[in-house]
Formats: structure tokens, sequence, C-alpha cells
């Protein structure tokens, strides 16, 4: 049996594929834009430690993309039957599996990472002038929106396939 012949006739490890995908793009994604956050924050913080909870908020918010790419990957985990006993699925319905995981998964990467550069320079913002949080914080919030919406469109994929 070849390696095709296997992914063939095991659509629980196409399933598995997507749920890792989902959950290891975007959390890569969000481990980045945090950082990338959290640098900025460190410059701004050893200026000024009071502005401690505004940079906080701008920093934590690249990290919902790996939530919602971990979120995904448990609803095709279940169900796809990975995560406890359960009848195996088709190649079709693991293979539709996989790619419903592809939004949040590359949608959260790159989301997250452009997030954390705005984030970034909400930071500076507030370094600068604290009273402008606000307007930061809706500037990072701003590209949430596609992490959302990629989030929604692999959920409503997931819910889309036939077990």
């Amino acid at each position: 049996m070849t390696f095709f012949d296997f992914i063939g006739s095991n659509g629980q490890l196409l399933a598995a594929c997507g749920a890792a995908f989902a959950a290891m793009f975007a959390g890569i994604g969000s481990a980045i834009g945090v950082g990338i956050a959290g640098e900025a924050g460190a410059g701004v913080i050893a200026e000024d430690p009071d502005k401690f909870g505004s940079v906080l908020v701008l920093q934590l918010l690249p990290g919902t993309q790996g939530i919602y790419g971990l979120l995904i990957g448990f609803v095709i985990a279940t169900k796809a039957s990975l995560l406890g006993a359960g009848d195996p699925i088709s190649t079709a319905a693991g293979l539709q599996l996989f790619f419903a995981a592809l939004p949040i998964a590359f949608g959260g990467l790159l989301s997250a990472i452009a997030q954390g550069k705005t984030a970034a320079s909400g930071i500076m913002l507030v370094g600068k002038r604290p009273e402008e949080s606000g307007k930061a914080i809706i500037f990072a919030v701003m590209v949430e929106t596609y992490a959302v919406l990629s989030l929604l469109f692999s959920f409503l994929l997931v819910n889309g396939v036939q077990v």
C-alpha cells in the first residue's frame, strides 16, 4: 500500500491534517503578532510603566486568531471522531474538512501578523499620547474583522460537511 492509497482510504487522516493546520498556522500567526506587539510594548513600558494596562490590551489582540484556529481544530476533531470512539469518516468528508480548515489557517496566520504590526503602531501611539489608546485599539480591531470572517467561513464549511 502506497502513501497515497493510505490517504485515499483514510478520511480521518485528512480531517486530522485540517484540524492541525487550523490550530498550527493560526497559532503561529498569533505568536508572531503577539511577539511584534510585545517588543513595542516593552519599549513603551521601559519609559513609562504606568502605561502597562493600555499596552497589554493591544498586545493581547493578535492572540485571538490562535484561539479561533484552535476552536475550528476542535470542531473538526469532534466531527471526524478524532477525540474518541466513533465511526471512521469517508475520504470525501475528510477532504472537505481539510479544505474547510484552510480559511482560518491562513486567514488567522496572516491577519495575526498584520494585527501585531498594527498593535505595535498603536502601542507607539499610546507611548506618545496615552489619551488616544481607544483609537489605537480600534485600528487593531479593524484587522480582527478579517480573522473573524475567516473563522465564520471555516465554521460554515465544517458544518456543511456530512459525515
